[in-house]
């Protein structure tokens, strides 16, 4: 079997990754060579582990079989026609995601980003901000998204005491089912969580922004395109909303010209929420559960369809 790694993997990850596969692979890793050398070796690699260039996927490789994905999102690869079996990396960002959002709530309910500048500046107004602070557990939350982020979200928010829906068009996990539905709750809810994928371009628009209650919060972890940016700016710079955490933008890296870098209400998490230590490691252990599970002729958890976007 033929393997093309397009996974930024240390020397000792690479050797370890070897290590796990029996002696009669060949791996290819893609940081060893060119851009050439890796393309022609995809046209005879049974197996793939990575997220490749999507134009060398333009004309399906023949021979190949599985593909891991490293990444949950695959909005780029959407429409391609692929008889390998395609996964992606399930829950694994999800528990990561979910607590960088709630550090983030939590830092701007609890003053904590207006703490750490006072902290810098040698700056003592306790007696100040202590007047400012509010509860994340008292108040009233939207989920946008029934997904594995989304879940992960709900239960870390609902162990503050923080009453929470999750919304979906079908999933019976969820709370809200339409738009009209969700619009309507908008007015009584005090954050907005977005976990959503990239296929809902502005799902998040200017309506939904302005019909969001005064002084409440919006967090984004799904991708950056789902969000009327320039909607959300105008809504932070007059007050609309109280503040934002902002883990994906609608351009990343975030222009040097955006207000948002200078707004002290937004915490720009920048694409980080699925971190975590060991994370590369983690992600040849799921390459290689999911290729047992395949190999072994049962079915992929992870496994994705391409052509519908899911």
């Amino acid at each position: 079997m033929n393997l093309l790694v397009y996974a930024d993997l240390s020397p000792a990850q690479q050797l370890y990754l070897t290590q796990q596969l029996p002696p009669t692979y060949t791996t290819c890793f893609h940081a060893l060579g060119t851009d050439a050398q890796s393309r022609d070796f995809l046209a005879k690699a049974q197996l793939l582990f990575g997220n490749p260039p999507v134009e060398w996927l333009s004309t399906s490789p023949s021979n190949l079989q599985y593909w891991q994905l490293e990444s949950a999102g695959f909005d780029q690869y959407q429409g391609l026609s692929l008889k390998a079996t395609v996964a992606n990396m399930g829950n694994f960002f999800a528990q990561a995601c979910a607590e960088t959002m709630v550090a983030g709530l939590l830092a701007l309910y609890r003053g904590i980003n207006t703490l750490v500048r006072l902290q810098e500046q040698q700056n003592w107004q306790g007696k100040i901000v202590r007047s400012e602070l509010r509860l994340l557990g008292n108040k009233k939350a939207i989920v946008l998204g029934a997904g594995t982020i989304g879940k992960a979200v709900k239960k870390i928010l609902e162990g503050f005491g923080t009453q929470v829906k999750l919304t979906a068009r079908t999933n019976p996990d969820a709370d809200i089912h339409s738009k009209e539905a969700l619009l309507s709750h908008l007015p009584h809810t005090d954050v907005v969580v977005n976990t959503l994928p990239g296929n809902l371009t502005n799902y998040v628009s200017k309506e939904f922004i302005w019909q969001m209650k005064k002084g409440s919060v919006y967090a984004n972890v799904g991708r950056g395109n789902t969000t009327d940016e320039s909607a959300l700016i105008c809504a932070l710079q007059q007050n609309h909303l109280a503040g934002a955490v902002l883990d994906v933008t609608e351009t990343e890296p975030l222009p040097a010209n955006s207000p948002l870098w200078k707004m002290q209400n937004v915490l720009l998490t920048q694409h980080t929420g699925g971190g975590q230590d060991q994370e590369l490691e983690g992600k040849i252990e799921r390459f290689l559960m999911n290729l047992n599970t395949f190999l072994a002729g049962q079915a992929v958890a992870d496994k994705i369809d391409l052509s519908q976007g899911y």
